[in-house]
């Protein structure tokens, strides 16, 4: 006669304890009222979806030391600010069958690329390539070798007309004090690999065109990351004379969306030359901007555009006022007079659609758009009434996707 297995949860605070769940069950057997079927990657685990309330929580089952692992690393990067998902726990049961699970925070708003690729765009653009190389740089310059860098194991998020990716899989993951050139030379191929395999396998799915190359896509991919690896590190050298390009090579940086943490400056070989080498942080430059200023949390694409409103919001309050105003006055009116009120105003079903800060995005390419065609200026409260009624309702729920939600005609 099987006896009920003794479990052992592990949660983080802020989170259901999952004493529901049917964890004397393997997870491919489950069957529970809390199961639902969320739009993911390829995986070589079971994973299952589960909601409480809004939100919807990952089970992944592993063995309990590799699901250990993988927590541990995924909760450092995420303290670090890493873009990867939210660990909230362990499950080990023992007895009769025994489960070992992680689980995760789904990532509300995102997109996995095999929902992206055939449904928006045809192929891996240079939207996503970008995204993914800015991900795996971010990793690299915190020293971390991710060792299974794929299509699958990454998540997209909108970010401002861009995408931001963010890591799923830490499985095979290692934090280190810094990455080696080899290390990193070695993960860039297993990403290289593995994108070049994700791409026949839309291929075969019928989600790609036959003729697409998809080596050519993976070369795309490492050529990218090189060019920005090396904009971020190389050492610059110049005359003595040329000082200015000190400030220079930090505002492209900064243009990237990174910030640096110190230059290391030398003198040539022959005295007159200087030599500067950076060390970047990481990526998120206009997001600590905007945070510092509003309060906001937002991705880089998108805090960049709010900072561009925020500063033409300012200069028109300089102007009808006729007098200076500070940066943090303008940043502090800006988000009660302009951008809370608006996202206020989007009605409540159709709140799901995309999440603030890219809903304001697009508002104000919307209200672009509408200007040119007018001839003449259109207000935002405008511009948001004839969003929400010709273009909100026409775009998918994406806050928390349901497998098959959005996927092409014919597809199963």
């Amino acid at each position: 006669m099987a006896t009920r297995p003794e479990v052992e949860l592990v949660i983080r605070g802020g989170h259901p304890d999952f004493l529901d769940l049917p964890w004397g069950t393997p997870l491919e057997g489950w069957r529970h009222d809390r199961l639902v079927p969320m739009a993911h990657g390829i995986s070589r685990h079971v994973v299952r979806f589960v909601r409480y309330d809004r939100r919807v929580y990952a089970v992944k089952e592993t063995a309990f030391a590799a699901a250990e692992h993988e927590h541990a690393v995924l909760r450092a990067l995420r303290d670090d600010r890493l873009p990867v998902v939210e660990p909230v726990g362990l499950v080990r049961t023992r007895g009769d069958g025994e489960v070992a699970a992680l689980i995760t925070r789904y990532l509300d708003f995102s997109l996995p690329y095999r929902h992206v690729i055939g449904r928006e765009v045809p192929t891996p653009t240079d939207v996503l390539l970008d995204a993914a190389v800015v991900l795996l740089v971010r990793l690299h310059l915190a020293g971390v070798f991710w060792g299974d860098c794929s299509p699958s194991n990454i998540l997209f998020r909108r970010d401002a007309g861009a995408m931001m990716a963010y890591l799923v899989d830490a499985e095979t993951a290692e934090r280190r004090p810094s990455i080696s050139d080899p290390l990193r030379a070695h993960d860039l191929e297993i990403a290289h690999e593995n994108l070049v395999g994700g791409v026949l396998d839309l291929q075969a799915a019928g989600r790609v065109e036959p003729d697409v190359d998809a080596l050519a896509i993976a070369d795309d991919l490492r050529h990218r990351y090189e060019a920005l690896w090396a904009e971020l590190t190389r050492p610059e050298q110049f005359d003595d004379t040329e000082r200015w390009r000190i400030d220079e090579r930090v505002r492209r940086i900064n243009e990237l969306g990174f910030d640096v943490e110190e230059l290391t400056i030398g003198a040539g070989g022959d005295g007159r030359q200087l030599v500067i080498t950076p060390t970047v942080v990481d990526e998120g430059h206009h997001f600590r901007a905007l945070r510092q200023r509003t309060g906001l949390e937002v991705q880089e694409n998108q805090a960049r555009r709010l900072l561009a409103d925020i500063e033409n919001f300012r200069a028109r309050l300089e102007q009808d006022e006729g007098r200076p105003v500070p940066d943090a006055v303008g940043a502090a009116r800006w988000l009660a007079e302009v951008y809370e009120p608006l996202v206020a105003e989007v009605p409540p079903g159709l709140a799901d659609r995309l999440e603030p800060p890219e809903l304001f995005h697009e508002l104000l390419e919307h209200r672009h758009r509408l200007a040119a065609a007018a001839g003449r200026e259109v207000s935002n409260p405008e511009a948001l009434a004839d969003y929400v009624t010709t273009v909100l309702p026409g775009r998918g729920p994406e806050q928390q996707l349901l497998d098959g939600e959005g996927e092409p005609d014919g597809e199963p």
